[in-house]
């Protein structure tokens, strides 16, 4: 077991680009719009959202942590909203759009599984919500990198937290490998257990975590062990966790990539209806220690073999259906060339024009909730 902990104060960024406004600014513009929700002459109300507007164009940006970190409010979306009272037609509706932004500023309307504020929902624009996924480029920041062959890209770990658990929150991952999910909780500001069958990899991919700033001072912890055999309530124990919020699957895509000769790799299984059992019995362990109403994910794809396309992806699906969780969604996510294809592109499109099938350039990402 390897401890990544590490005492830091957190602070305060604004990941998505948009500038944060002061306190100041926020106090004014609050005052002005207190005053304007009820005013019923349409030129007043666009002379005082001008005014918000010229206010806000020169504001300076929040230069210190604000009170409350989680509800960072940023100037481009507050003049959006400003920019639509100025555009109304009717004092009605320049009240409404008012009385919506004063509300938004001083109200907060979060969910049960996460810290995404409904009521500054325009805010999250680096939260994906659309079922297909198109990435061009991968994140080499804070650690990531590709050294580990079959290791997912950060943003899946990333904005499955971002939905799927709140600050503080557990998250496991069975499958660390090279440690992307912990790099991200960190992140994120949430705790997480990592789990993979190879000591070596466990050991590096500890290392690179353990180099990850911690500034929500959240605990990363990475276990070597069979995922399937691993004594969980051992490692709950020893962390002081009831339950965790979110687990992540990335296993093998059965046996498209042999990651060690361990008997207990699952990249060893040659036989499908095996390996789909298994993913079936690890889904049952997971369903014991996932707290109720929370979400398990898998990510995973489909294997072509002997002239055939074998639909692993939904094979798995409806086993973990079958064990007590409930589909809440799905993802198809691209993948541009991989290690296994290198330098091979033209080789494989030959194979494809000639055997009739297609080159497998995407992945699943299921999302269950424990029923």
């Amino acid at each position: 077991m390897v401890n990544h902990s590490r005492e830091k104060s957190p602070s305060v960024t604004s990941g998505n680009g948009k500038t944060a406004l002061s306190e100041e600014a926020i106090s004014i513009m609050n005052e002005k719009l207190a005053g304007m929700i009820n005013q019923t002459d349409i030129l007043i109300l666009r002379r005082s959202a001008m005014e918000l507007l010229e206010l806000m164009y020169k504001a300076p940006s929040s230069g210190s942590e604000p009170a409350n970190p989680s509800r960072l409010i940023s100037r481009e979306v507050v003049m959006d909203e400003l920019n639509q009272v100025a555009a109304s037609r009717t004092a009605e509706r320049a009240a409404y759009y008012a009385k919506r932004l004063y509300r938004s500023l001083n109200h907060t309307r979060t969910g049960k599984v996460n810290d995404i504020d409904l009521s500054r929902w325009k805010e999250y624009d680096d939260i994906v919500t659309d079922s297909l996924w198109i990435e061009r480029g991968r994140d080499r920041s804070s650690g990531h990198s590709a050294w580990y062959w079959g290791n997912f890209i950060p943003m899946i770990p990333r904005q499955m937290m971002q939905r799927y658990t709140k600050k503080g929150d557990w998250v496991l991952d069975p499958f660390m490998g090279s440690g992307t999910t912990l790099i991200e909780s960190r992140r994120l500001g949430r705790n997480a257990i990592g789990v993979d069958l190879n000591p070596e990899t466990v050991t590096r991919a500890a290392e690179i975590v353990d180099a990850t700033e911690n500034p929500f001072n959240v605990s990363t912890k990475s276990y070597t062990g069979n995922s399937l055999a691993i004594d969980y309530q051992r490692i709950m124990k020893e962390n002081g966790i009831e339950n965790f919020q979110l687990v992540i699957l990335h296993p093998p895509y059965q046996d498209i990539i042999s990651f060690s000769k361990s008997p207990d790799d699952l990249s060893n299984i040659q036989d499908t209806g095996t390996f789909i059992r298994k993913i079936g019995e690890l889904a049952e362990k997971m369903r014991l220690i996932l707290e109720e109403g929370r979400y398990l994910v898998l990510v995973i794809g489909d294997k072509y073999s002997k002239s055939v396309h074998i639909p692993l992806g939904f094979y798995c699906m409806n086993e973990i259906m079958q064990r007590g969780f409930l589909l809440r969604s799905m993802v198809v996510k691209n993948f541009e060339t991989t290690k296994g294809k290198r330098n091979s592109e033209q080789l494989w499109r030959y194979r494809a024009l000639s055997g009739g099938f297609y080159v497998f350039k995407h992945e699943y990402i299921f999302i269950f909730s424990r029923d």
